[in-house]
C-alpha cells in the first residue's frame, strides 16, 4: 500500500497543505490568513497554535483524518548551513529555529508544526532541503575582502527536486552527473551540482548573481556605496531596491511576466531590451557555473515560473547551448518535492538524515 503525507509549507500569509498517496496528490490547498492577524504576534515562532488550528480546520473540512497519515513534513527554514536531503526533525532542529539566530522566516514553522502534528499519532516528521542548504566547496565562499565571504542561500528544494528529475529522464543517478541548475523565478539562483553536491551557488537573497523579476542582482559596489554615503538612500530604501523593488520591477514597474509578455506583443522595445538583459545576465551566471565544473556539464537545467516563457527560454538557450544540452522543467511544485522527499526515506530508498 502506497505511503500517505502530508506537506506542510508555511509562508508569510498563507499556509500551504498538500496530502500525498505515494507519488499522487490527492489533496492541496492554501489557507490564507490575514495580514493584520499575522501582524499580532511578535515573533514567527508565536504564529505556532493559530496555524496549526488552521490546518487541522482544513483537513477536517476535507474529511481528511490525521491518523492516516505514515508521516508529516514541514518546509525547511533558516537553519544553520546543512548539506542537502531529507531529514528527521530532531531536538536541536526545534531549538535552533526557536531562537531563530539566522533571521525570522515563516517557513521556519515547517518543522514545529510538522513535529507536534506526527507527534499527535506517533509517526515520523521530517524536512526536505531547507534554504540553509550549503555545500560549497571553500574557494568558492572568499571574496576580495576577508571581513566578507559568499553564503549558500538558494532555492535548495526546488533545484534539488528538478535535478532529480533531470537525473530520472537522462537515466543516470543524480549523485554521477554534473549539472548547472536555474531557478528562474521572483529571484534567481544557479548553482553548479557537482556529483550531487551543489558545489557553487549565487546568494539569491542577497544581492549576487543576475537580476530577476523583483531582484537587483549583483551591482558595482563604487556606484553603490557612493548612493548610501551620499545620504540619497536610507539602508532601508537601499535593501528595497535589492529585494523586492529591483530587477524587472525597478525598470518596467512590474514583476507580473504576462503583463511583461504583453507588453513585448504589442511592440515596446523598452520592455523587450529589459527583459533581456536579464536573460543575458542569467546566461553569464550558467556559464560561470560551467567554469566552476571546468566545462564536464551533462546537462543545463531551467526551472521556475520564468521557465515557461519561451522567449527567455530562447534567449538562455541562444548564449548557452553551446556548453551541454538543456532540459526545461517550467514552475516549480515545493509541495511535491516535500513529500516526495519524505516518501523516499518511508520507501528505503534514502536515510533520514540527523540535524545536530
Amino acid at each position: 500500500m502506497a505511503k500517505k503525507v502530508l506537506a506542510i509549507n508555511p509562508g508569510s500569509t498563507s499556509t500551504k497543505l498538500a496530502v500525498y498517496e505515494g507519488n499522487t496528490c490527492i489533496f492541496k490547498d492554501s489557507v490564507k490568513h490575514d495580514a493584520s492577524e499575522i501582524s499580532t504576534f511578535e515573533r514567527i515562532i508565536d504564529q505556532y497554535d493559530f496555524r496549526k488550528k488552521a490546518i487541522m480546520e482544513a483537513l477536517e473540512k476535507a474529511d481528511i483524518k490525521v491518523e492516516t497519515f505514515d508521516a508529516i513534513v514541514g518546509r525547511g527554514g533558516m537553519l544553520k548551513p546543512i548539506e542537502g536531503g531529507t531529514y528527521a526533525v530532531s531536538d536541536a532542529m526545534i531549538e535552533y529555529i526557536k531562537k531563530a539566530p539566522r533571521g525570522e522566516h515563516a517557513s521556519n514553522l515547517g518543522c514545529v508544526l510538522a513535529r507536534e502534528i506526527a507527534a499527535t499519532i506517533d509517526v515520523p516528521s521530517y524536512i526536505v532541503d531547507p534554504v540553509a542548504v550549503d555545500e560549497m566547496e571553500d574557494i568558492a565562499r572568499y571574496t576580495g575582502m576577508p571581513e566578507i565571504r559568499r553564503d549558500s542561500l538558494f532555492h535548495a528544494l526546488n533545484q534539488k527536486a528538478v535535478a532529480l528529475k533531470a537525473a530520472k529522464d537522462l537515466g543516470k543517478p543524480y549523485k554521477s552527473l554534473n549539472l548547472i541548475v536555474a531557478h528562474l523565478g521572483g529571484g534567481i539562483s544557479v548553482g553548479a551540482h557537482q556529483k550531487g553536491r551543489v558545489i557553487d551557488v549565487n546568494n539569491a537573497l542577497d544581492g549576487d548573481g543576475p537580476m530577476s523579476p523583483e531582484r537587483s542582482g549583483q551591482v558595482p559596489l563604487g556606484p553603490l556605496y557612493k548612493m548610501i554615503f551620499n545620504g540619497d538612500y536610507t539602508l532601508k530604501e537601499i535593501k528595497k531596491k535589492n529585494y523586492g523593488q529591483g530587477g524587472l520591477v525597478a525598470y518596467l514597474g512590474t514583476n507580473d511576466g504576462q503583463e511583461i509578455e504583453r507588453r513585448i506583443k504589442q511592440g515596446d522595445e523598452h520592455a523587450k531590451f529589459i527583459f533581456s538583459v536579464m536573460c543575458y545576465q542569467i546566461a553569464k551566471e550558467i556559464g560561470s557555473c560551467a567554469t566552476v565544473l571546468k566545462g564536464d556539464v551533462d546537462a543545463i537545467v531551467l526551472t521556475g515560473g520564468v521557465a515557461y516563457d519561451k522567449l527567455a527560454v530562447n534567449l538562455i538557450k541562444e548564449r548557452v547551448s553551446f556548453i551541454s544540452d538543456i532540459l526545461v522543467y517550467p514552475g516549480e511544485d515545493e509541495m511535491e518535492a516535500l513529500a516526495l522527499g519524505a516518501l523516499r526515506v518511508l520507501n528505503g530508498d534514502e536515510e533520514a538524515k540527523i540535524y545536530t
